[in-house]
């Protein structure tokens, strides 16, 4: 009675990936190599080549994870003006090398004035600062323009409803919204990870 129930079991698990024909033989009908080393078989797996020690599904694909930051770029425009100073570029640069690390990105950015002058006037003018920042992103720090996105939206989001000469600055900004996925491998921790030496 062990030995068939020892037999049972053995058939039972092994009939995923192999059957035995009527005169006792096992024909594998699966391919239970595993090439790429990740843990999941060739029949299953969907995703070659995954970097070994990556955090995978059940099918061998690596995590994706989404990215959204966004942030206010600190840089202060005159009155009735969408001139970048030159000493702001390096927040730009911060939004490129950002956008280059992670090339499946792309970032809108906002434009905003603060509340004088036409609603018109000043959507033509928060345009005006989204786009010498798209242009900035494209010119100077070569991201590709089919990434980049610029919005206006006049005085119809402040920070700062005060109308104080602050308040005035303060919404003359621009904010940039980054968007996409982070397809770098996500690793697994283990017994053996260690922390990386910085020298």
């Amino acid at each position: 009675m062990k030995t068939f129930i020892t037999l049972l079991t053995i058939t039972l698990l092994s009939a995923c990936s192999s059957i035995v024909t009527m005169d006792g033989k096992t024909t594998q009908v699966h391919d239970l190599n595993d090439m790429d080393k990740d843990g999941v078989i060739v029949a299953r797996e969907r995703c070659n080549d995954t970097v070994m020690g990556a955090t995978i599904d059940n099918y061998g694909c690596g995590k994706v994870k989404p990215i959204h930051e966004r942030s206010e770029l600190k840089i202060l425009f005159a009155n009735d003006s969408y001139y970048i100073e030159p000493m702001y570029y390096e927040q730009v640069e911060v939004i490129a090398s950002f956008m280059s690390e992670f090339p499946n990105t792309e970032v809108t950015i906002e434009g905003h004035c603060s509340k004088t002058g036409s609603y018109d006037h000043n959507l033509t003018l928060s345009q005006n600062r989204a786009d010498a920042v798209t242009s900035l992103l494209a010119e100077r720090y070569s991201i590709a323009s089919d990434r980049l996105t610029a919005i206006g939206y006049s005085y119809d989001r402040p920070v700062d409803e005060s109308g104080t000469d602050m308040a005035h600055t303060r919404n003359r900004r621009v904010i940039a919204e980054v968007t996409g996925e982070d397809t770098t491998a996500d690793m697994k921790w283990h017994i053996y990870t260690v922390d990386e030496v910085v020298e």
